[in-house]
C-alpha cells in the first residue's frame, strides 16, 4: 500500500500538465540507448490524442513497465508533450561467483529475471537475491550467503556480481515418524524418498535436507496411507531440526485416525446414455462394497471410463466422484458429465531446454483438432509426470479468436534425470559389489540407458540396457541389452564360463492388466572344465553359440506394487532356441497371492515351476541347468539341493518350489526398526537326462522366522530355519544372513 501510495506522489509531482487541445508535439529528452520513437512507442500516445491526469498517469506507468527507466518526468503544456528520462543502466555482464558446479550454476542463473543485456533495475535485482537464496535452500543449501554488488561501466552500463558463499550443505541424519502412525518405522522408511545420512552414501543425493523432497515425502507418506484404507490421516508436520552443525532431524507427525471402508457405490450417467456401455464398471463397482477405502481403487475406475469414453466415442464427456462420510463409512458417486463442445486448436508447450518437443507430444492423448476432453486432457498429464522427466506439468487452456476452439499451453519445469549408484552387500553366500550409471533422458529422447557392474566371490558381471518408449510411434517401448557374466567355479564345481549376450525387444500391455514381453538373444557362451569336473561335465567343454526367441505374459491384479495386500500375479515366460549347437526348450511360471488376514497382517502364497528339455536328445548344458534360490528354498544352501554327480551338485530338469507366509505387525511392536514374518517353504530340484540313476527327487521343506531390520549400516536380514524334510545329500542352512545398502 505505501508503495502505491509512493508511486502516486512521485507522478503527481514529475508531471506538469496545462489542460490544452489535443497533443500536438510529442518531445523526447534524456534518451541515449533507446531511441525517441521506441519511447514513443511505448508511451502508446499519439498526435491527435487528448489528455488528462488519467491519461498521463497511464502513460508514466508504461514507460516504467518497460523498466528501462530510472526516472521519468512528463510535460504537457499548450499542446506539447515532453517526455524527459532518465535511462537505467544496462547489464554488461552477468557474474556469479563461488558456485564451481557447472550445473548448479546453470540452475542459479535459470531463476535470474535480470540478465545480461537487460536493464538493471534494483528491486528487481533485490527479488532475484532472494529467489536464489530460496531456491539454495530447496537444494539443501540452508548455510548460504549472497552478498550482491554492481561495478559501473563508462558507457551507462554495469557489470552485475553476485558473490555466493554456499556453506555446508545440510544433511538429514535422522528420520522420525511419530504420532498415531500404526505401521513402524521399517515400512515407512520404504514409503519416502530421503534418507539417513551415511559415511558411505558419498554418492546419494536423498541425504541433503531438501524442501521440495520433504513434501514430495508428505505427499508419498499421505497416499500410502489413503491406500491403506485411512482416509482421514494428516500429516500433522514435518519439521527439520538442527542436531550438530549442517545435520538436520527430520520429523513426520503422522495421525492416521480411523480405517474407512466403501458403503453404497453408484454410478451416474445422463440420461440418454446407453448404461451397458458401463456394465463392466457397474460390476467392479458393487463389488466394492465393505472392502476397505483406496484412493488407487477410485483412480483405476477413473481410468477405465477414460477409456469407455475414447472407445465409444463419447467425446465431450468429465468423469468425477463425490464422497459422502457416514461414521466408517464412504458412500461414492461416480458422476459422468457431458461438456461444452470445444476442439484443440493449437497446442503449445514451454520450458523444454532439454527435452524434444516430440517426447512430450508423444505423451499426449489428445492432439491439435481433437474435440476439447477433459478426462483425455487429464490423461495427458499424468503420463508426462508419470515420464519422471519433470518436477512439474500445468496445463492452461486458453481462448483463441474463435469461440468453439481453445489453445492448449503445457508448461513443463525439467528435473535432473541421471543418477550414479554404488551398493555392497554381504551375507552367508559372500560379498558383493555393484556400480551403476542411469540415465532416463538420454539425447533429450526420453531414451532410458542404463549400465551397471556388479562383483561377487565368483561371479563378474557387466552390462547396458537401452530403453527407447514409443518407437517409430508404435507405443511399444524398444529394448537393448549387451551384457557379459564370468563364472569361475574351478575350485568348487572344476568349470568356469563366459557368458556375452545381446538382446533386443519390446514390451506392451496387451489387455487390461496384461502384459507382453518379447524378446530375441543372441547368446555366446564358452564353457571351461579342469581336472575337478566331472566327466560328463568335461564333454560339455567347449564353445556355443545361441539365438533364442523369449516371451513372457504378465497378468498383474495386485493393488499396489509396493507392500502388495490384495490380489495376484500370474506370470509365464518361455525361451526357443532358434539356431544353437544345442537345442533346448526352458519353461517357467510364477503365482502369487495375496491376502489381508486382519489389521495389517498380510498373507502371501507362492508357487514356481521350472522346466529345461533338450530337444535334439542330447544333453543340457550345466550353465543352463535349473536350480533353486535361496529366497524360495530358505533352510538350504544355495546350489547344494538335488542331483548330485560325485561331488557336484549339478542341478536338474526341472525344479518347483511353495511359500506360504505371513507378516507379523504385533510381534514385539516396541521394536520400530524391525519386521518379523512367519515362513513355510517346500520344493524340489530333479531329473538328470544324461543319467537317470542320479536322480534325487524328493520334497525338501522348513519352516522359520525372517526378520528386516533397517539398521545405521544399512538394512539387514535374517533367516532362522529348520528343515523339516530333506535329502542326505542336501546341505542344509539354520541360519542366514544378508546387509545391503546403496552409496
Amino acid at each position: 500500500m505505501i508503495k502505491v501510495f509512493l508511486l502516486s506522489l512521485i507522478i503527481y509531482l514529475n508531471i506538469s500538465i496545462s489542460f490544452a487541445d489535443n497533443v500536438k508535439i510529442i518531445e523526447v529528452n534524456g534518451n541515449e540507448r533507446i531511441s525517441s520513437e521506441t519511447i514513443k512507442v511505448f508511451s502508446k500516445v499519439q498526435i491527435g490524442n487528448d489528455l488528462n491526469e488519467n491519461t498521463l498517469d497511464k502513460i508514466t506507468k508504461d514507460l516504467y513497465s518497460t523498466n528501462f527507466f530510472k526516472n521519468i518526468t512528463l510535460r504537457f503544456i499548450d499542446g506539447k508533450l515532453s517526455i524527459d528520462v532518465i535511462e537505467n543502466p544496462l547489464v554488461q555482464n552477468l557474474e556469479i561467483n563461488g558456485v564451481k558446479n557447472k550445473d548448479l550454476n546453470k540452475a542459479i542463473n535459470d531463476q535470474l529475471s535480470i540478465k545480461e543485456k537487460n536493464s538493471y533495475v534494483e528491486e528487481i535485482v533485490a527479488n532475484d537475491q532472494e529467489k536464489i537464496s530460496n531456491f539454495l535452500k530447496l537444494s539443501g543449501y540452508y548455510f548460504s550467503t549472497i552478498e550482491v554488488s554492481i561495478k559501473e561501466n563508462n558507457n551507462n552500463t554495469v557489470t552485475l556480481i553476485y558473490d555466493i558463499n554456499l556453506g555446508e550443505k545440510a544433511l538429514v541424519s535422522k528420520i522420525n515418524f511419530t504420532g498415531n502412525k500404526i505401521y513402524k518405522k521399517n515400512t515407512l522408511s520404504r514409503v519416502i524418498v530421503t534418507e539417513e545420512n551415511r559415511f558411505w552414501k558419498f554418492l546419494s543425493r536423498k541425504k541433503y535436507l531438501n524442501e521440495n523432497q520433504i513434501n514430495l515425502d508428505r505427499r508419498l507418506l499421505k497416499n500410502f496411507y489413503l491406500n491403506e484404507g485411512y482416509y482421514n490421516v494428516n500429516i500433522t508436520q514435518s519439521t527439520a531440526n538442527v542436531i550438530k552443525d549442517n545435520n538436520f532431524m527430520i520429523t513426520y507427525n503422522i495421525d492416521a485416525g480411523e480405517k474407512y471402508f466403501f458403503d453404497k457405490v453408484k454410478l451416474i450417467t445422463p440420461s440418454d446414455y446407453d448404461r451397458s456401455n458401463f456394465q463392466e464398471i457397474e460390476t467392479e463397482l458393487n463389488n466394492l462394497k465393505n472392502t476397505e477405502y483406496s484412493y488407487k481403487k477410485i483412480e483405476n475406475l477413473l481410468d477405465k471410463i477414460d477409456k469407455i469414453a475414447v472407445t465409444k466415442q463419447f467425446e465431450f464427456i468429465n468423469a468425477s466422484f463425490d464422497e459422502e462420510i457416514f461414521e466408517n463409512k464412504i458412500n461414492i458417486k461416480f458422476i459422468i458429465d457431458e461438456t461444452k463442445k470445444l476442439y484443440v486448436n493449437r497446442i503449445n508447450i514451454v520450458g523444454n531446454d532439454i527435452t524434444n518437443e516430440n517426447v512430450i507430444r508423444n505423451f499426449l492423448v489428445v492432439d491439435e483438432g481433437d474435440p476439447l476432453n477433459e478426462i483425455l486432457n487429464n490423461k495427458s498429464k499424468n503420463k508426462i509426470k508419470s515420464s519422471g522427466l519433470f518436477s512439474k506439468v500445468d496445463f492452461e487452456i486458453k481462448d483463441t479468436d474463435t469461440d468453439y476452439k481453445k489453445d492448449i499451453q503445457i508448461n513443463v519445469v525439467e528435473q535432473p534425470t541421471g543418477e550414479i549408484t554404488a551398493g555392497a552387500g554381504y551375507g552367508s553366500s559372500g560379498q558383493t559389489i555393484s556400480f551403476g550409471i542411469r540415465e532416463n533422458n538420454f539425447g533429450g529422447n526420453a531414451t532410458k540407458l542404463n549400465t551397471s557392474l556388479s562383483i561377487s566371490q565368483d561371479t563378474l558381471k557387466g552390462g547396458f540396457t537401452l530403453n527407447i518408449p514409443n518407437y517409430n510411434y508404435s507405443d511399444k517401448a524398444l529394448k537393448l541389452n549387451l551384457s557379459r557374466t564370468d563364472n569361475d567355479f574351478f575350485d568348487t564345481a572344476g568349470y568356469k564360463n563366459t557368458v556375452s549376450n545381446f538382446t533386443v525387444g519390446t514390451g506392451f500391455e496387451y489387455k487390461q492388466d496384461l502384459f507382453f514381453n518379447p524378446l530375441v538373444s543372441l547368446e555366446f557362451e564358452d564353457l571351461e572344465t579342469n581336472t575337478n569336473a566331472s566327466e560328463t561335465l568335461k564333454k560339455q567343454d567347449g564353445n556355443y553359440n545361441n539365438l533364442k526367441f523369449d516371451y513372457n505374459f504378465l497378468y498383474d491384479k495386485r493393488n499396489q506394487t509396493f507392500r502388495p495386500s490384495e490380489g495376484f500375479y500370474s506370470n509365464f515366460s518361455q525361451t526357443i532356441p532358434i539356431l544353437s549347437n544345442s537345442y533346448s526348450l526352458y519353461n517357467k511360471y510364477d503365482f502369487k497371492v495375496y491376502k489381508k488376514l486382519s489389521e495389517n497382517m498380510i498373507g502371501s502364497i507362492s508357487y514356481h515351476i521350472s522346466a529345461i528339455n533338450s530337444l535334439d536328445d542330447g544333453d543340457v548344458r550345466v550353465s543352463e541347468r535349473i536350480n533353486l534360490s535361496s529366497r524360495k528354498l530358505r533352510g538350504f544352501k544355495k546350489g547344494k539341493v538335488g542331483p548330485k554327480d560325485k561331488n557336484d551338485y549339478i542341478g536338474g530338469n526341472y525344479a518347483t518350489a511353495m511359500t506360504a507366509s505371513t507378516t507379523l505387525p504385533d510381534f514385539l511392536p516396541d521394536l520400530d526398526s524391525v519386521d518379523f514374518s512367519l515362513f513355510l517353504d517346500a520344493g524340489n530340484v530333479w531329473g538328470v537326462d544324461y543319467n537317470s540313476d542320479l536322480d534325487n527327487s524328493k520334497i525338501r521343506s522348513s519352516t522359520g522366522l525372517s526378520i528386516d531390520w533397517l539398521t545405521p549400516i544399512g538394512p539387514l536380514n535374517f533367516i532362522f530355519s529348520q528343515p523339516i524334510t530333506k535329502s542326505s545329500t542336501d546341505v542344509e542352512e539354520t541360519f542366514r544372513f544378508d546387509i545391503g545398502t546403496t552409496f
